[in-house]
């Protein structure tokens, strides 16, 4: 299992946009790393503390974790077993998870507690488990193939998992769990409209899609039920924040062409990228709607996915050259 890019769903517009060779004006305190003897690194989240993780290529085939202390500190891992690690999240406890592919070609979720230890899970019928977001509470959201269809789950701190589907659904994708329990993602129903969901932890799921679309992607959820995301509407993708009360807005940073929104922290700050007559650029966007646009030095391709409630953001970047690095940006 190896994964060159960040979006795994296949969603996205801007993956398809080549390299440009000058980058815009950095803004902000950009740091990136690499992790040793990596051919690509991609940062995936970063948490309250300010601890990273993600994952890297190092020329031998697969994927593997890691995670970067604020310190700068970089320790890898694999959970036993493992043909390819993809760690997508990482709460403040330091507990960290992702998914990972076996020998036998199955591809199941896992735990990483804060001192190493693995824990490895799937839910009943599984064929192949994405877990994508844990809480401070150890809750963990994703997604599931039976074989036939997608569908979310809850993991719960105790291990019990919950599946679930929005009515009417053929595929569902869970994307980010708040501090509440509450999950947001997207559905597919049997026409092929795209629509966004919440569903807080009481098991109650709300539907939702941007006016106008029939393709509507929410990525990213805070504890206010705030939600952040993009659509696509003919030949355009831009991005939207949904407010708790339902109130959706939609946004674009100036002089984008598309525009893809993947996470919201506690004031509402929205980070995401956009693309321009040029390049990918990174965007972070205040919860009064005022958008800066920043890339590290030398990028030709910025793509930030994720922002904590300090306003520093993570994500990672393809040099021009084509390399890949993870940086940290701090406002």
């Amino acid at each position: 299992m190896s994964m060159s890019v960040f979006l795994r769903h296949g969603a996205s517009a801007l993956a398809l946009f080549a390299l440009a060779s000058t980058p815009a004006a950095a803004r902000g305190k950009i740091k990136s790393f690499d992790v040793s003897g990596a051919s690509s690194t991609y940062a995936t989240v970063i948490n309250a503390g300010g601890s990273v993780t993600g994952f890297y290529i190092d020329g031998s085939g697969p994927d593997h974790g890691f995670v970067r202390a604020a310190s700068g500190t970089i320790t890898t891992f694999d959970p036993p077993g493992a043909q390819g690690t993809l760690a997508e999240d990482i709460n403040k406890k330091g507990a960290i998870t992702g998914y990972y592919s076996d020998d036998n070609l199955g591809v199941h979720g896992f735990l990483r507690n804060a001192h190493g230890k693995f824990v490895s899970f799937d839910p009943k019928g599984s064929t192949n488990t994405s877990a994508r977001r844990i809480n401070d509470q150890g809750s963990v959201a994703g997604s599931f193939s039976d074989g036939s269809s997608i569908h979310g789950f809850l993991r719960g701190a105790d291990g019990t998992i919950t599946a679930f589907d929005p009515k009417n659904s053929i595929d569902t994708e869970a994307n980010a769990i708040n501090a509440n329990g509450d999950v947001t993602g997207y559905f597919t129903d049997s026409s092929g409209v795209t629509h966004g969901f919440l569903r807080t932890a009481d098991g109650t799921i709300t539907t939702f899609d941007v006016a106008g679309t029939n393709q509507t992607f929410p990525f990213g959820i805070n504890a206010r039920d705030a939600i952040a995301g993009f659509y696509v509407k003919g030949n355009t993708v831009s991005g939207f924040v949904r407010s708790a009360s339902g109130k959706i807005k939609t946004f674009d940073p100036p002089g984008s062409l598309a525009t893809e929104a993947y996470a919201i922290n506690a004031a509402g700050a929205i980070t995401g990228f956009y693309s321009d007559s040029s390049q990918v650029h990174g965007f972070v966007r205040t919860a009064q709607g005022t958008i800066t646009g920043f890339d590290p030095p030398k990028s030709g391709n910025t793509q930030p996915v994720s922002i904590n409630d300090s306003g520093a953001i993570a994500g990672f970047y393809y040099d021009t050259n084509g390399v890949t690095h993870g940086f940290i940006r701090t406002p």
